[in-house]
């Protein structure tokens, strides 16, 4: 998600009273480049894509018998005779991706309650189309795998990649509206949500059902702190930490804690807007005073309690679910995505087979999927809703630029590898196949969504 529009606030204080350092300045010419690099969306899905070519390097070069041991390499703690470990792989996959899953739990609940998805007019078009673009392609995968052991990687291609679908996307800011952007991350949440569901129900294994319980415990534990208003985070952390080990000796897929546990985060303040402008107005009068009797900030010991206390009143007039979102953004997109990526991303690539790799039903099947699924699914959809009149396009685009979009959500990366490493657990020939089969549609559908959107863009008219 792209950062709210920040040009109407003040710029910093100058001039008379701000002390800057000798090399405070052009350090900050430095950082602030950096910053509003860090903060732009397209910079996770350059990041991943940088993060995948480095995890194909090593996997295809003298390496690959290290990088796979990197990921076999077990650790985790032991209190005498208990042990938990997990592999480096699978403290990645089931315990850092709980966090990716947390923000888009997050981001669903924001979207659902505030966000494109709380007007149902609005969210019409979107919803249809993430419906569209997860079944067509999920039917053409078991139409290449029909009677087929295989035939349980049938989720994979209904996945597309929130980072690197929307990063494509705003590269092309300048030349698409607005309100693209906005379709987009609206079907890909929803899309999300599918994904989750799919995992949830057809990609669990044997079920331990007193681990189960005691997951819906620690659930219901968390729905009470929310609906007794407790705002303090910490609580819902360590909540959350025990539902995802309930979760992960359960047999569920551990990474739904994150799901579960974002949808109970509250979402309401404890300031409304007007509250908050009086309590700053009083404390703001206490500052002055406390200022004026004494200048020396070090030892103004009443000047230091009402700045924390106008720090505390700033951190209640944001829900907890916006604060948390912000705070955990950059670690996922920056650390635990790349991790992903980096682990999950190697696919050894052998030039004489890769044709027969490339037409073989696993990959065929993904291929087929993402890149002809999507665009029917999400396309054909989209047409027929605006048909029947029971949607309309976003302000400001055309059916064409929908059509451009449907390309980039047959970008799969992330939510597709990690479905595919649930589906082909027990075969790593197939798991491969599925890999391989996923980073070529990928790569194609990113490169003909972005010039299919490119060239239908109208030069002439601004973005709306």
């Amino acid at each position: 998600m792209a950062d709210p529009d920040q040009h109407d606030i003040p710029d910093k204080p100058t001039g008379e009273g701000v002390h800057l350092a000798q090399w405070e300045k052009p350090f900050e010419l430095i950082i602030s480049p950096i910053e509003e690099f860090v903060h732009r969306q397209s910079t996770t899905g350059l990041l991943l894509m940088f993060t995948a070519v480095i995890a194909l390097v090593l996997a295809n070069s003298p390496m690959a018998s290290q990088y796979q041991q990197l990921k076999d390499l077990y650790a985790g703690i032991s209190v005498g005779d208990w042990q938990f470990k997990l592999s480096l792989l699978h403290w990645v996959n089931d315990g850092l991706m709980a966090f990716f899953f947390f923000i888009v739990g997050l981001e669903l609940k924001r979207e659902i309650s505030v966000g494109e998805l709380s007007n149902l007019k609005q969210a019409t078009l979107p919803i249809a189309c993430a419906i569209g673009g997860m079944v067509v392609p999920a039917l053409i995968y078991t139409a290449f795998n029909f009677g087929m052991a295989s035939i349980s990687g049938w989720g994979i291609p209904m996945a597309t990649d929130i980072a690197f679908a929307i990063g494509i996307l705003v590269l092309l800011a300048n030349r698409v509206p607005k309100a693209l952007i906005t379709f987009l991350v609206a079907l890909a949440i929803v899309d999300d949500l599918g994904a989750v569901l799919v995992i949830a129900v057809f990609y669990t294994n044997t079920i331990d059902l007193w681990w189960l319980l005691a997951a819906a415990s620690v659930l219901v534990l968390l729905i009470f702190l929310n609906l007794g208003g407790v705002r303090k985070i910490l609580p819902y952390f360590l909540l959350a930490i025990v539902l995802w080990f309930t979760l992960l000796q359960s047999g569920v897929h551990a990474t739904l804690a994150g799901v579960l546990g974002a949808f109970t985060v509250p979402a309401r303040p404890k300031y409304d807007p007007t509250k908050f402008s009086e309590y700053v107005a009083k404390l703001m009068n206490k500052f002055d005073e406390s200022y004026n009797r004494k200048k020396n900030i070090l030892l103004n010991d009443e000047l230091h309690a009402v700045v924390q206390t106008l720090e505390e009143g700033i951190h209640s007039v944001q829900p907890p679910l916006q604060r948390l979102e912000h705070i955990w953004h950059l670690p996922v997109s920056f650390l635990v995505i790349p991790a992903f990526a980096l682990l999950n991303a190697g696919v050894p690539i052998s030039v004489s087979s890769l044709q027969a790799t490339l037409t073989n039903p696993i990959a065929l099947g993904i291929e087929a999927g993402l890149l002809i699924g999507k665009f029917v699914g999400i396309t054909g959809t989209a047409w027929l809703v605006l048909k029947l009149g029971i949607a309309k396009l976003p302000s400001g685009t055309s059916f064409s630029q929908i059509a451009g979009v449907s390309f980039l959500a047959s970008i799969g990366f992330t939510m597709a590898i990690f479905i595919a490493e649930l589906g082909f657990e027990e075969n790593s020939e197939e798991l491969l196949l599925a890999k391989t089969g996923i980073l070529l549609a990928s790569v194609t559908a990113g490169i003909i969504g972005y010039t299919w959107l490119y060239l239908s863009a109208d030069k002439k008219s601004s973005p709306q």
